[in-house]
C-alpha cells in the first residue's frame, strides 16, 4: 500500500501499476499518518510518500509522533524483541541539498534551512530564528517563501536580514529544483523581491562571505585560507 500528497504521488506514477494507491490533499498529513499505521498495524506493508526527503519538513515525523502518542512500541526492521510495528525512514535528497547543487556551492558552510509558513508556527518564533540565524552569519535557506495566502511574509524576511546582511549579500531562488519547470536566479538579498517565489522555490541567503563566480554561488569553508599554495591565493 501507498499513501502519499496526490502531487507526489504523481512523481513516482511509473512503479505504482498494480499497488493500492491511497492520494491526499494538502493539509491532510495527520489524516494520511492515521491510516498509514492503522494499515500497518493491521499487517500490511506500507510506504508513505514525501517529498524530498522524509525527515525534512516530510511525514516521517508525523507517522513517530502519532505513533508516540498512541504509546505504538516503534523499531527498525530486523530488530528483535516484542514491537507494535517495524519502520524504516529511508533518505532522499530534500530540496535545500537539490538546489545548492544547482547553484553551485552555496552551503559549504555553516547553514541553516528556515520554513516562513506560519500555519504550524507563530510567525513571532519564526523571525525570532531568522534574527538568530542572521546574527550568527549562517547561511540561511528558506523553505515555503510564499503562496497564494501568504504574500508578505518574505518581505518580512528580507527587513529582518537587511538589519543584520548587506544588501549585497548574495542570494539564490530555485523553483521545482532538478524537476519539469525547473528555474534557477542568481541575485542579491537587497534585490530579492523583484524575482518570483511560490511554494516550490527555495530562497538561499549567502553568509558575509558568500560569492558569486560565473553562474554559480559559492561560500568559501576557508581551504583556501589555510591551505592555499600562494599562486591558489591571488
Amino acid at each position: 500500500m501507498v499513501i502519499g500528497y496526490q502531487t507526489y504521488l504523481d512523481h513516482i506514477a511509473p512503479w505504482l501499476p498494480g499497488r493500492e494507491v491511497v492520494a491526499g490533499a494538502m493539509k491532510q498529513e495527520l489524516a494520511r499518518g492515521r491510516l498509514a499505521l492503522e494499515r500497518a498495524m493491521a499487517g500490511a506493508r506500507v510506504a508513505v510518500v514525501s517529498g524530498g526527503d522524509a525527515g525534512v519538513y516530510g511525514m516521517a515525523g508525523v507517522i513517530l509522533e502519532l505513533a508516540a502518542a498512541r504509546g505504538l512500541k516503534v523499531a527498525p526492521p530486523g530488530e528483535s524483541g516484542p514491537v507494535d510495528l517495524h519502520l524504516e525512514v529511508i533518505p532522499g535528497v530534500p530540496a535545500v541539498t537539490a538546489a545548492g547543487a544547482l547553484l553551485g556551492a552555496p552551503l559549504m558552510h555553516d547553514f541553516c534551512a528556515i520554513s516562513l509558513s506560519d500555519l504550524l508556527t507563530p510567525w513571532e518564533i519564526i523571525a525570532q530564528r531568522v534574527r538568530a540565524a542572521a546574527a550568527g552569519d549562517f547561511v540561511i535557506a528558506l523553505y515555503n517563501p510564499m503562496s497564494k495566502k501568504r504574500h508578505w511574509q518574505l518581505a518580512a524576511v528580507q527587513e529582518l536580514l537587511l538589519a543584520a546582511k548587506a544588501p549585497q549579500t548574495p542570494v539564490g531562488i530555485v523553483r521545482r529544483a532538478m524537476r519539469a519547470g525547473e528555474e534557477v536566479i542568481l541575485t542579491t538579498l537587497g534585490e530579492m523581491l523583484s524575482h518570483p517565489v511560490d511554494m516550490q522555490t527555495i530562497v538561499i541567503v549567502g553568509n558575509s562571505r558568500s560569492f558569486v563566480y560565473g553562474r554559480y554561488l559559492i561560500t568559501p569553508r576557508g581551504y583556501l585560507d589555510k591551505y592555499a599554495l600562494p599562486e591558489e591565493a591571488r
